[in-house]
C-alpha cells in the first residue's frame, strides 16, 4: 500500500470498493495475502465459509486497521497472518516466503495480555527472547530498551500485578516489540481498557509506529479508533468475511505532525467519514454461507 509522496497537505483520500490484490500491488508488496479463504467444520457434513478470497498486501510503515461486524473474520484473518492456522484456500507470503506456522518476524498483542504473573515485567518483556535462547545479558538489554519506548523502563522490576490494566497492556507492546518483528498484529488490545486509557494507548502505538516503521495489522470494532490509526482501512463484509470498502486515510499522520488527538478527531472530514462507515456497517446484510463438506 503506497504511502504518499509527502508533498504538500495530505488528507484522506476514500479508496471505496476495491478488489483484487491489484489494489495493493500483488507480488510487489513485502507481506502479501493472495485469495486467503477459511472454512470451518460444522454440523451435519456442512462447513461455515468464514473468509472468502481475501487479497491484501502490507509494506513497511503500512498501518493497515481491520473492521466489521462481529464474525466478519477478523480474528480468523490475523490468526492465518500469524501462522496459529493455515488458510483453506489461498496463501500468505512474507519476504517471499509462505507463512506455515508462527515466527519471531511477527509479534502478536492479544486483547488480554497475557502477561505472567509470576514473572516480573522486565522477565515478561524478554520472556520470547529467552525462549530463542539468547543470553541474559544480551536479552535483559533489549528488554529495558523496549520499556524505554513506552515509558515503563522504571518498572522494570514491578510485580505485573501491581501495574494498572494501561500499563500491563503497554508491558504487552514491549514484549512483542521485542524480538524486533517486521509485523505486528494487534487483536483489539484495547477493547478492555477504559475510554481515556484507550485513547493514551492509541497514541502510544502510533508514537511506536512511528519510531520503528513496521507493518501493523490492527483489529477494532471501534470505527473511531480505526480512523485515527488506520493509513489503510479495511471494512469486512458479516460471514463470510470480504473486504468490502478500503479506504486510504491520513488521519495518523495528522496526529504524528500535530500531537492533538483531539483536533484531528474533531477534523469534519474524520466526523464524516466516521459517520459513512458506521452506516456501511449497519446496513451490511450478514451473507453466511455454508458448503458441502
Amino acid at each position: 500500500m503506497s504511502l504518499g509522496d509527502g508533498g504538500g497537505p495530505r488528507r484522506l483520500v476514500p479508496d471505496r470498493g476495491t478488489r483484487g490484490p491489484a489494489s495493493d500491488r500483488g507480488s510487489l508488496s513485502k507481506l502479501q495475502l493472495r485469495n486467503v479463504s477459511v472454512k470451518y467444520a460444522g454440523t451435519s457434513g456442512r462447513t461455515t465459509l468464514a473468509l472468502s478470497d481475501v487479497n491484501l498486501g502490507l509494506d513497511p510503515g503500512d498501518f493497515v486497521v481491520a473492521l466489521g461486524a462481529s464474525g466478519c473474520g477478523k480474528t480468523t484473518l490475523l490468526s492465518c497472518i500469524a501462522g496459529f492456522m493455515q488458510p483453506s484456500a489461498g496463501e500468505i507470503i512474507l519476504d517471499g516466503k509462505p507463512v506455515i506456522g508462527p515466527g519471531a518476524e511477527r509479534g502478536v498483542v492479544f486483547q488480554k495480555h497475557a502477561l505472567m504473573p509470576w514473572l516480573n515485567v522486565v522477565e515478561n518483556v524478554e520472556f520470547g527472547l529467552r525462549m530463542r535462547g539468547m543470553p541474559r545479558a544480551q536479552r535483559r538489554a533489549a528488554a529495558i530498551d523496549k520499556l524505554k519506548l513506552i515509558g515503563l523502563e522504571r518498572f522494570a522490576t514491578y510485580p505485573i500485578y501491581q501495574l494498572s490494566g494501561g500499563m500491563q497492556q503497554r508491558v504487552g507492546l514491549a514484549r512483542a516489540l521485542a524480538s524486533d518483528p517486521e509485523v505486528m498484529l494487534m487483536d483489539e488490545p484495547l477493547g478492555a481498557l477504559d475510554a481515556l486509557t484507550r485513547e493514551q494507548i492509541q497514541e502510544l502505538i502510533l508514537y511506536l509506529w512511528q519510531a520503528t516503521r513496521k507493518m501493523f495489522f490492527f483489529i477494532t470494532h471501534s470505527v473511531e479508533e480505526a480512523l485515527f490509526l488506520a493509513t489503510d482501512l479495511i471494512v469486512m463484509t458479516p460471514s463470510p468475511g470480504r473486504i468490502a470498502q478500503r479506504y486510504k486515510l491520513d488521519f495518523s499522520r495528522q496526529f504524528v505532525e500535530c500531537r492533538d488527538a483531539r483536533k484531528v478527531k474533531a477534523d469534519p472530514q474524520f466526523i464524516a467519514l466516521r459517520e459513512e462507515v458506521l452506516q456501511f456497517i449497519h446496513s451490511a446484510p450478514s451473507q453466511s454461507e455454508q458448503v458441502a463438506a
